[in-house]
């Protein structure tokens, strides 16, 4: 259901959930007109596979997280769930796929439902972020990386959550 991010993998039948790195010590949450500071989650929606990066909004960097990998929407949320729990975040983001010309297809309309789905249950805001490329960008970080090729290829969702968090933390106002 869940594998580790670089640190490990959690295989599907291990019971517990756990994470590559430990949740921080809660910060304060400071909430301006738009701003909210503290650990963010970002996940990178797919039908299979869900990516999910973490940051620190104040410092601006995101790290691979984990990836879940169930297809189940039910077991997913639970998943999040637990994230939601350990790393305590102050907002989430989910990255928003659309056509190279902007439009938008099926699999961005079942993302902005995934994003309502996170808001209701988590009651935490969600900012939707542009991910046209991410996974493009992903492969090639992994391929430079030297964990190009099938091997790695699992690894991508992740990066590409990373990727998506990164260019919200670059340019918080374009989402």
């Amino acid at each position: 259901m869940l594998e580790r991010g670089a640190g490990g993998r959690l295989s599907s039948n291990e019971k517990t959930l756990s994470t590559v790195m430990p949740a921080p010590t809660p910060t304060p949450q400071l909430v301006n007109s738009q701003r909210v500071t503290g650990t963010v989650l970002a996940f990178d929606f797919g039908e299979k596979f869900t990516g999910v990066a973490v940051g620190e909004s104040s410092v601006g960097m995101a790290h691979p997280l984990a990836l879940i990998t169930t297809e189940s929407n039910a077991a997913r949320l639970d998943v999040i769930a637990a994230l939601i729990a350990e790393w305590k975040p102050g907002f989430l983001v989910v990255g928003l796929p659309l056509s190279m010309n902007g439009t938008e297809h099926e699999l961005t309309r079942r993302c902005r439902r995934f994003a309502r789905q996170l808001e209701s249950r988590f009651r935490l805001p969600v900012r939707l972020v542009d991910e046209r490329l991410s996974s493009a960008a992903a492969e090639e970080a992994l391929r430079a990386a030297g964990k190009g090729g099938r091997k790695h290829k699992l690894h991508a969702h992740q990066v590409s959550a990373q990727i998506i968090l990164q260019s919200y933390f670059d340019d918080p106002g374009s989402s």
